[in-house]
């Protein structure tokens, strides 16, 4: 691998090093003694790879074992480089130059590859030294990494540490290692290494061979490249930006390219959350703007990867590395028989009442366990959950809460959101004319919760690109030739407002829910949130709302506030990490004679009404109710979920979803003598108003009608009464159409 980082990627060194002494141009950065030194590293780099113990096992050689087994690539701790070296000089060197001592590492590694590999029989029968490749050094380290907002010029050709997602990922190209030239008069041929990265290579203007007598010289720049003869690698740009979490209030989330080569090439899709350790570098963009033009000094900066790591989704914040301390009280709070109301005491401490909906907040939080059949079917474990009800009922509060407390979250709003900003889009780039994929907010949350406020402000095409990103977990893309699957693991937690603004119980369910029924099977649970006008209620929301206002500076300062929001963060991380509940036997059979009996209750209050329910009780319900249960049950840290949980999963699930589908006033409406003849009179003024066959707007018939002295409430009625005997119907738009008696 000589070669492959030589060249200075990021200075013209006659300018700043008039006498030839500085950095990569110095042929290794250590001046006279740079061969010597050079050497003494090398052979530093090859006894750590054949001699650096495990220390759980004796006469265990982990990094001799690991290049043996895997020739293409290595993977090395910079911890390990730190207790191996004694004086230290090893992981300085590759911190402050590791552009320079990088390629000597896999040199003492295909060293030492080639002296542990055995001989083997050549073509004509003698032993012969086997073929060694190259071999590439992935860099690992413990510490933590850096903002990406701190990267200055301090830190160029400094090795970095940074986390993000990456939301875009280019094509794989071929990156020449070395550039064979030709010359065209004399035909010399000359190797030249490139400079890696995004780093071109420096052709030479003048060809160096001493013409004979009466030859004629080579003129200036003579040089051809030759691609078949040259060397080439694949590489790989990826755009990085800041996790949501990170970004300061106010501000844009940033972004940094990188650049991976050889075997990272394609081993990351957009959506991938990942902790990179690379060479902060820069480069002479090629699109750079008409400002910049011919300001020879700026650069671009971008990082080349020398190694990455995936944070999963249950520790999205890098590696969680719970303490025996942490671990112990946890299980301690497991214990405890009231573990899960102190849980829901936590969530939303601001909001007063709401008992049921932070339960299921509560849930959605931890969520079920996902399941891989051997089919290779995925069964979702999270849970979706939708508030709709009326204004001021702190709906967004609940989504600002989940936001802030959920170790992944993405907060977004219906009517700024696009399908294109939910799912994924394909861009084109400036430069390179290609297109590429960027995630959205789904993918972005993968492994988290999306909370998307005014969910029924949303267009419904919108509205339909999430229907797969909510059941199937996963965004299916197959735009501008790009055809791909990308991974959207999340819990929707959505909040809407019924069509006229606030809940009336005048109207049926359906009126009130107006969502298609394709998006209400998905989520698991639908909360009819009303603001009910009580003396009792509104004493007690009216002093809980001033207490929170008057101690609102005071509970700034106070720290255990913040503690236990982190408290309540780490235990959601350890219980998704750790506990993966199932159900038992018995809770089963239970939950399966539960299902049955309210698909039997939705049937008969079908056929009595004549009409179907406004939210579909499907399998899926089934689903959610398993889900739920899996979800009590990985509170209290426990693999196996039982019928206590099963029983609270359909008392929730009987108080949301089933409270909303029996919603809204039924033919069977207690009436009156009086109000009955009120609605004849009001079926006969609708059919002399309108003309079989014509369309009006509701809102505009409803006001006519109100202007001949007739009560709203009882045309709304007469209204619904005529639409279950289908004398009328309804368009889009509720603009109603009188059909044929």
């Amino acid at each position: 691998m000589s070669g492959w980082d030589e060249g200075a990627v990021y200075y013209s060194d006659q300018a700043q090093f008039p006498h030839g002494g500085g950095g990569a141009a110095g042929g290794g950065g250590d001046g006279e003694n740079g061969g010597v030194s050079r050497h003494v590293i090398l052979r530093k780099f090859k006894e750590f790879i054949r001699n650096f113990p495990d220390k759980s096992q004796p006469n265990v050689f982990p990094y001799r074992e690991a290049l043996v087994e895997n020739q293409n690539y290595l993977v090395v701790n910079l911890s390990d480089l730190l207790s191996y070296e004694r004086d230290q000089t090893l992981p300085e060197l590759l911190r402050q130059n590791p552009a320079d001592y990088l390629p000597l590492f896999e040199t003492a590694a295909v060293e030492v590859l080639a002296s542990l590999r055995s001989r083997i029989a050549g073509e004509s029968g003698e032993m012969e030294e086997p073929e060694i490749g190259e071999v590439q050094i992935l860099l690992r380290s413990e510490q933590d990494s850096m903002s990406m907002r701190s990267l200055g010029a301090q830190y160029i050709s400094k090795l970095v540490k940074v986390s993000g997602i990456v939301i875009a990922a280019s094509r794989t190209k071929a990156k020449a290692t070395y550039v064979t030239l030709l010359c065209k008069n004399c035909k010399n041929v000359k190797i030249v290494p490139c400079r890696p990265g995004l780093g071109g290579a420096i052709v030479p203007r003048s060809c160096d061979h001493v013409p004979q007598v009466g030859e004629e010289p080579c003129p200036i720049d003579p040089w051809v490249v030759v691609p078949d003869k040259s060397k080439y690698v694949d590489q790989q740009t990826l755009k990085l930006q800041e996790n949501p979490e990170d970004v300061p209030t106010g501000e844009l989330p940033r972004n940094m390219l990188l650049s991976i080569d050889r075997h990272l090439v394609q081993t990351i899709v957009p959506g991938t959350r990942l902790t990179i350790m690379g060479i902060y570098s820069i480069f002479q963009a090629s699109n750079s703007s008409t400002s910049h033009k011919g300001a020879v000094a700026v650069r671009q900066p971008y990082i080349r990867v020398v190694g990455l790591e995936e944070t999963n989704e249950a520790n999205s914040r890098g590696p969680a590395n719970f303490t025996v301390d942490e671990k112990e009280e946890f299980m301690k709070f497991a214990s405890d028989s009231n573990a899960y109301d102190k849980i829901c005491a936590k969530v939303a401490p601001s909001i007063f009442g709401h008992v049921d909906v932070k339960k299921a907040v509560t849930c959605l939080l931890f969520g079920g366990s996902r399941k891989f059949l051997p089919d290779g079917v995925r069964l979702r474990g999270d849970i979706n959950v939708l508030l709709l009800g009326d204004p001021s009922t702190a709906k967004s509060q609940f989504l600002k809460f989940v936001e802030k407390t959920a170790p992944v979250a993405v907060y977004t709003s219906g009517k700024g959101s696009s399908a294109a900003g939910l799912t994924a889009s394909v861009i084109r780039d400036n430069s390179s004319r290609e297109f590429y994929l960027e995630g959205g907010a789904m993918v972005l949350a993968d492994g988290g919760v999306v909370c998307i406020d005014e969910f029924d402000k949303m267009r419904p095409e919108d509205r339909v690109a999430i229907h797969e990103a909510m059941e199937q977990q996963t965004i299916s893309i197959a735009k501008a030739g790009i055809t791909t699957v990308l991974n959207s693991r999340t819990s929707v937690l959505a909040a809407a407002n019924p069509p006229s603004g606030r809940y009336d119980d005048l109207k049926t369910a359906q009126d009130n829910i107006d969502l298609q029924t394709t998006i209400l099977s998905r989520f698991d649970l639908i909360f009819i949130v009303k603001d009910i006008r009580k003396y009792d209620q509104d004493k007690n929301i009216a002093s809980h709302i001033i207490k929170v206002h008057a101690s609102a500076e005071a509970s700034r300062d106070d720290t255990r506030t913040m503690k236990e929001y982190n408290w309540l963060k780490r235990y959601i991380q350890y219980c998704k990490a750790n506990c993966h509940p199932r159900l038992s036997d018995s809770a089963a059979s239970m939950l399966q004679e539960s299902y049955v009996k309210i698909r039997q209750d939705m049937r008969r209050q079908s056929n009595e009404t004549g009409e179907a329910t406004a939210i579909p009780i499907t399998v899926r319900q089934l689903e959610a109710i398993v889900r739920l249960s899996e979800a009590l049950a990985r509170m209290r840290l426990s693999q196996v979920a039982n019928e206590d949980h099963v029983k609270e999963a359909i008392r929730l699930f009987n108080t949301s979803t089933m409270d909303a589908a029996r919603s809204g006033i039924s033919q069977h409406i207690n009436v009156t003598p009086e109000m009955a003849n009120e609605i004849k009179q009001a079926e006969v003024q609708i059919k002399r108003r309108m003309g079989i066959g014509s369309h009006i707007s509701e809102r505009r018939l409803i006001d006519d009608l109100t202007r001949m002295g007739m009560n709203e409430s009882i045309v709304r009625r007469a209204l619904i009464i005529m639409h279950q005997r289908d004398e009328v119907e309804y368009k889009r738009e509720r603009r109603v159409i009188l059909r044929k008696a």
